[in-house]
């Protein structure tokens, strides 16, 4: 596990297009999951320490966002010959045990990671409505694996902001976490 950090936010760079198939055997891209006011991308996978302290507070803020016409997809972008833990099965498993309301999509080739220029998991790309890059941060901020507030987190205000102005916060703190495990 190395610890890696985001970059900083490319602002309204456009959100690239997909197709992968869901935890329920389903194809999505892009434009089926696209929100009204704006639009959350994540990688995340089953295994990260970095998801598991978050995963409740994540599952929670995007069916919250909901209400301000925000949508969300997780991608699980690591090699699973080598990280079995983040499978389809599991990752089909993982969702269900922490009740996903949004479509968890596998990347098996890596390719979407890639043009996203995602690094690590979790890593959060929030889009507004017109699918252009405006947060690229963490959803809280962590100490020995703990959120240090609770309360509304970062990644939830930034898009709450995008839904109501179409811009995010200029003040950004990178996500942290497990790199992505690349196929060798």
């Amino acid at each position: 596990m190395a610890l890696t950090k985001t970059p900083i936010c490319d602002f309204g760079k456009k959100a690239e297009d997909f197709k992968l198939k869901s935890t329920d055997n389903k194809l999505i891209s892009l434009n089926n999951i696209k929100g009204e006011k704006g639009t959350l991308i994540m990688f995340i996978c089953n295994h990260c320490p970095y998801v598991k302290a978050i995963i409740k507070d994540l599952v929670e803020d995007c069916k919250n966002l909901e209400r301000f016409g925000i949508n969300s997809a997780a991608i699980c972008s690591n090699d699973v010959k080598n990280y079995p833990e983040d499978s389809f099965e599991n990752m089909i498993a993982f969702s269900k045990e922490n009740n996903f309301s949004f479509p968890y999509l596998h990347d098996e080739m890596q390719d979407v990671a890639k043009i996203y220029d995602a690094v690590c998991t979790p890593d959060f790309f929030a889009y507004n409505g017109n699918l252009e890059l405006q947060y690229r941060g963490r959803i809280k901020q962590l100490k020995d694996l703990k959120p240090i507030n609770n309360g509304e987190s970062e990644l939830f205000k930034a898009l709450k902001l995008i839904s109501e102005t179409g811009k995010g916060p200029e003040e950004q703190h990178p996500s942290m976490g497990c790199n992505i495990k690349w196929i060798k």
